[in-house]
């Protein structure tokens, strides 16, 4: 997601222009008011990737941003609950084929019985109750039951028009409550699903953060695109999100280096040679595997392993 002031045109298209050479697929732009929602369309004329306008609490911007052409919208169902004003943006999205992304956050659920909400299941648009009552779970309602109800509620109104364009996130800070909320719906629908982390914290707590939240989900399959959310650098995001899709050999984009964390038998400055090797790297578009190790103890078989690899060290028989 952008960090500039989505009417700064100039700024937030050098931004995206970054991201995609970082390897961004998808970017989202903030849309807090109309002039944000009309500059989408000049930023949409200059950039390569697909533009999601991040729409909240009013209606009026999400068809603004239809206007201006945008790839998909995010709505928060948190804030925007007014049924018939959903069904405006749903309506438009649909002549235009346009996707959109439900965004279910849990620092902006809708109160319990502002939507149609209960504490004994949600309706879907089958008219089966998708969620299990308290009296036969024997378990109290929770987090988890609230986030799934209120992405099933908005659901239910984007398939009572016939619109199916839809993608779903499910996202809190906590990252068991985020599995919980995504494990219980991927079991519930059929639409993909947009994995985070929300607010996950600065970069190497909020990357250590998403990394177990984001990776216990996809090595069970679960998840169709993703979004790291740090308070750092948006090019930082983009650099975890493929260091987690790397780490699991879901895709691969760029060289892996293997590298021993150095102890007092490295027989070389393994951090400083680990440092100079990745810098090399960098500029690599390759998917080569490269082993930095500093002894004679995992060195041989991880260079081994690996398509270049270097092992220091020596054995006196």
């Amino acid at each position: 997601m952008t960090k500039t002031d989505t009417r700064d045109i100039k700024a937030t298209v050098s931004q995206i222009k970054g991201l995609e050479e970082a390897g961004c697929e998808i970017v989202r732009c903030a849309v807090p008011d109309l002039d944000a929602a009309k500059a989408l369309k000049s930023i949409k004329q200059k950039v390569n990737i697909p533009v999601v306008a991040d729409i909240h609490f009013h209606y009026q911007l999400a068809l603004e941003s239809l206007k201006s052409g945008v790839d998909c919208l995010r709505l928060n169902p948190g804030n925007i609950r007014d049924r018939s004003k959903v069904e405006l943006i749903v309506k438009e999205a649909k002549q235009r084929e346009v996707p959109i992304r439900i965004g279910v956050n849990f620092g902006s659920l809708p109160p319990v019985g502002k939507i149609g909400l209960t504490k004994g299941g949600s309706r879907h648009k089958d008219g089966v109750n998708k969620l299990p009552k308290e009296e036969e779970t024997g378990e109290a309602y929770t987090i988890v039951d609230h986030m799934v109800q209120t992405g099933l509620w908005e659901i239910s109104i984007l398939e009572d028009l016939d619109f199916d364009l839809i993608k779903l996130s499910l996202k809190a800070f906590d990252v068991d409550t985020t599995v919980k909320a995504y494990t219980r719906m991927a079991n519930l629908v059929p639409y993909p699903l947009h994995l985070g982390i929300t607010e996950s914290g600065k970069l190497l707590s909020g990357s250590v953060r998403s990394s177990i939240g984001i990776g216990l989900l996809l090595s069970q399959g679960i998840g169709d695109t993703l979004r790291v959310s740090l308070a750092d650098d948006p090019i930082r995001e983009v650099d975890v999100g493929w260091d987690i899709l790397n780490s699991l050999d879901i895709r691969q984009n760029k060289p892996t280096l293997v590298a021993c964390p150095s102890c007092g038998r490295a027989d070389v400055d393994v951090i400083r040679l680990s440092n100079q090797v990745e810098d090399m790297l960098a500029s690599l578009n390759s998917t080569i595997k490269v082993a930095v190790m500093g002894c004679e103890v995992n060195g041989p078989g991880e260079a081994k392993d690996a398509d270049i690899g270097i092992a220091a060290g020596w054995v006196e028989l």
